[in-house]
């Protein structure tokens, strides 16, 4: 199964590639690097872990594009929906926008609100019985927002054990590096809140297995996943400058060949 899934991000990655060149050509760019530092996450949770009912909320919306290759790659869309990703008045923006024929429950963009809608969704889900797990993907930068802890609260509360939020821990937001904005210990934040804490190579799917694969309990779960913005294009590797940007033709080219080396 691990090198399925090694195999399955780096499909995902070429993806990524060839519809963030295709969105430059036509004047848009794409959000590349914030996608690539989810690709193995999304990976493992969409081909290996969610179950039918099982929900997911991309709360960092600047991650849509990883999203969008994700559903394609669980056969949830076809190639031809996924080929239409930022054409006018199609169902694949920038970033997410609901869609439930899609497989998209949550409209991404506004920072900070997707593990408030998990809550909602997990308590209606607990009142009713049904067996449902919610996983909730955010930003480290996102984490800034106050309205993600008011939510913590909530959970750890109510007893919300079907969330689990997985933090794509790369370091980086768009203004620059997490340290020298807001340092915050999340870790330490998290259990103080009452929740499980579990951190991982965000890009290692083996370790992502065991961590999504792990027991569940009455506590809500939080997944420090360290991961790499940019990962897997040494260019665009913890480099700001690749947030959202476009793509020369030559820049394309050698993307695509690092990523095709990759395992190799």
């Amino acid at each position: 199964m691990t090198s399925e899934l090694i195999e399955t991000a780096k499909s995902m990655r070429l993806d990524i590639l060839r519809l963030a060149a295709r969105a430059g050509t036509e004047g848009k760019g794409a959000h590349i690097a914030p996608s690539l530092s989810i690709v193995e996450i999304l990976a493992v949770l969409f081909t290996s872990i969610m179950r039918p009912q099982d929900v997911f909320i991309l709360s960092k919306g600047h991650g849509g594009l990883a999203y969008y290759v994700a559903l394609k790659e669980s056969g949830i869309i076809n190639d031809e929906q996924l080929d239409s990703y930022e054409i006018d008045g199609g169902d694949f923006p920038g970033q997410p926008a609901k869609c439930i024929e899609n497989g998209i429950i949550f409209s991404g963009g506004s920072l900070g609100m997707g593990l408030s809608y998990a809550c909602g969704l997990a308590l209606a889900n607990k009142k009713r019985g049904e067996d449902k797990r919610i996983y909730v993907l955010v930003g480290n930068g996102e984490l800034n927002e106050g309205s993600n802890w008011e939510a913590v609260l909530l959970a750890k509360q109510q007893e919300l054990g079907s969330i689990t939020v997985i933090v794509d821990d790369n370091g980086m937001q768009s203004d620059g590096k997490s340290t020298e904005i807001l340092d915050v210990d999340l870790a330490s934040v998290f259990k103080s809140f009452g929740w499980q804490i579990v951190t991982c190579d965000g890009h290692s799917v083996s370790e992502l297995l065991i961590v999504f694969e792990s027991s569940e309990s009455e506590k809500p779960k939080a997944v420090l996943a360290k991961t790499v913005k940019g990962k897997g294009v040494s260019f665009m590797e913890n480099n700001n400058a690749w947030h959202h940007n476009r793509f020369n033709d030559e820049q394309y080219q050698n993307a695509v060949r690092e990523v095709e080396s990759i395992g190799l």
